[in-house]
């Protein structure tokens, strides 16, 4: 049986990977909207209502609003790319590599709730260690990261690219989310198992997709014995079983000069790597990954198929 999908809000820049990554698949059936069309509500909620799976690539508030023209129809299925319910208790993480449970929450899940891109690289980096006992309760987790311009929309993209644009942005790389309450801060400690919330600076580059998510530790404060070998360890344990995170060999990544965020761009993969010097006080947990692969538009399609599994 062909289900119906329908992306509602696909061409912006979320819902045009997905449809990229969906082209020539015969077991889904694309329900679409016209551009000019898409501010039509009742056309808008009666494609909602015929679809098996809608994907929502929208704001928050719009989001909020498609779920509710849905209320009373319990055959459709949601993916919510938005902030809107990443924390909320009803609606499954889209994070299936979580945990070893995570994957059968989606598949049986009515609401999903796509994470974010940072997200994505600070609680695959996180969460492993918290769940083995590594990560002490009040540890001052500290995230930093890079992002290419395309995870801010096309505002964003029509500023870095357009110089001729009323607010072109000339940085090469800039700074943002400067009081420290970014909107991703809730989800990160949600679902990073923190009990305080961490302390995340994110910036962006001069490149249009990639990501680099960076977790430095100082190994004096963490589980006692902790080294740089048992925090690898850790990670590889957590991950074994999937083929989508991948813990880069100590020994590899022991020998890179750099890390590029934009090595994967493309994928709908997560590379993660351990830096540091045997015995010494700190250790950098870093995640790579393309900030429209699984950071969005990836994992909506990775979600979408384990919910088509079910």
């Amino acid at each position: 049986m062909t289900a119906k999908i329908f992306i509602d809000g696909e061409h912006g820049t979320t819902g045009l990977q997905i449809r990229t990554r969906m082209a020539g698949r015969r077991d889904v059936e694309l329900l679409s909207i016209p551009e000019a069309e898409r501010r039509n509500a009742a056309l808008r909620e009666d494609l909602l209502n015929s679809a098996d799976i809608a994907i929502l690539c929208l704001p928050d508030d719009a989001s909020k609003e498609a779920v509710k023209m849905v209320a009373g129809n319990n055959n459709i299925r949601i993916i919510d790319t938005s902030t809107a319910f990443r924390v909320a208790p009803d609606w499954a993480y889209g994070f299936a590599e979580m945990d070893k449970a995570q994957g059968d929450k989606i598949r049986s899940a009515r609401f999903v709730a796509n994470p974010g891109c940072y997200p994505t690289g600070a609680i695959g980096l996180i969460r492993p260690l918290r769940a083995a006992g590594i990560l002490p309760d009040g540890y001052p987790v500290t995230v930093n990261a890079v992002s290419g311009y395309t995870g801010g929309g096309k505002q964003l993209i029509a500023q870095m690219e357009d110089e001729n644009h009323p607010e072109a942005i000339g940085a090469n790389n800039f700074l943002y989310g400067l009081t420290l309450k970014h909107k991703h801060v809730p989800e990160m400690k949600t679902h990073g198992l923190l009990d305080r919330a961490p302390l995340f600076s994110p910036s962006v580059g001069r490149f249009a997709q990639g990501m680099i998510v960076q977790l430095p530790l100082f190994l004096d404060d963490l589980k006692a014995g902790t080294t740089i070998e048992s925090i690898h360890q850790a990670l590889v344990a957590h991950y074994a079983g999937q083929d989508i995170v991948t813990v880069v060999p100590l020994d590899v990544s022991a020998k890179l000069a750099r890390v590029d965020a934009e090595e994967l761009v493309g994928q709908d993969t997560m590379k993660l790597y351990v830096f540091g010097t045997e015995g010494g006080p700190h250790v950098n947990l870093v995640a790579v990954l393309d900030n429209l692969g699984k950071g969005a538009s990836g994992a909506a399609v990775q979600n979408m198929d384990l919910m088509l599994s079910a």
